[in-house]
């Protein structure tokens, strides 16, 4: 089975070249949306600005559930910011001609230790290096010993869980739908492109959820919460 046929492959087929240009043209995306967004901004919003609030209404909502709502406006501009990144990067790879930057292992794992290295970041920052290491030490004080390297392992396989994820969904996807142009390559891919849309979107809000549920962990660590 050939590689998939991008336009940017007719320049160059090198690894690196297809990566950081498809990477470059989800992030144009990203910054054109949310600077038509803003341009002309409304008290009554309309076109891009309207959906755009939608958008990060409907992500706080998300974060309000894992984490209430003041600590979710927070993080909103890193989680809302991640998940119309990779939105958009999963849907390209969706249009014949175009691959989707997050079918790439590099981008994946570029974002899975953003977010790794922020919530422990942010773990420490709000309750001082003491408190948020001994809190992985358990409750119980005679198996610190076992729980310690327990939770260290189980923190670092967050990298591998969220890039791999990502990645494995996105790269079948692509795969699934280069079989799909090669068998039946005019009307029947509708459906497959409609079903890939959604599961493009879908990862996304796996990612962002993700996002919320690491950093709800990290920084709220008292008994209340």
């Amino acid at each position: 089975m050939g590689e998939l046929f991008t336009f940017f492959g007719l320049i160059s087929h090198n690894h690196i070249f297809i990566y950081a240009t498809h990477m470059l043209l989800a992030a144009g995306i990203v910054l054109f949306l949310a600077k038509t967004a803003t341009k002309s901004l409304r008290i009554v919003p309309t076109g891009t600005q309207n959906v755009m609030e939608a958008y990060l209404g409907g992500v706080l909502a998300m974060g309000a559930d894992v984490m209430g709502k003041e600590e979710a406006r927070k993080y909103l501009p890193l989680v809302a910011t991640i998940g119309l990144f990779v939105a958009v990067a999963n849907v390209i790879g969706v249009i014949p001609g175009f691959e989707a930057p997050s079918a790439f292992l590099d981008f994946t794992l570029a974002l899975a230790i953003v977010v790794f290295v922020y919530y422990n970041y942010e773990g420490i920052r709000r309750n001082g290096v003491i408190t948020y290491f001994k809190h992985f030490l358990g409750p119980v004080w005679w198996l610190y010993w076992l729980m310690f390297p327990i939770e260290i392992v189980s923190h670092i396989s967050r990298i591998i869980s969220l890039s791999f994820r990502l990645f494995g969904n996105v790269k079948g996807d692509d795969m699934f739908l280069m079989v799909i142009l090669m068998l039946a390559p005019w009307l029947l891919p509708l459906i497959p492109f409609a079903l890939l849309s959604f599961m493009a979107l879908l990862q996304a809000f796996i990612f962002m959820m993700l996002t919320y549920v690491y950093l709800g962990g990290a920084v709220l660590m008292s008994e209340e919460h």
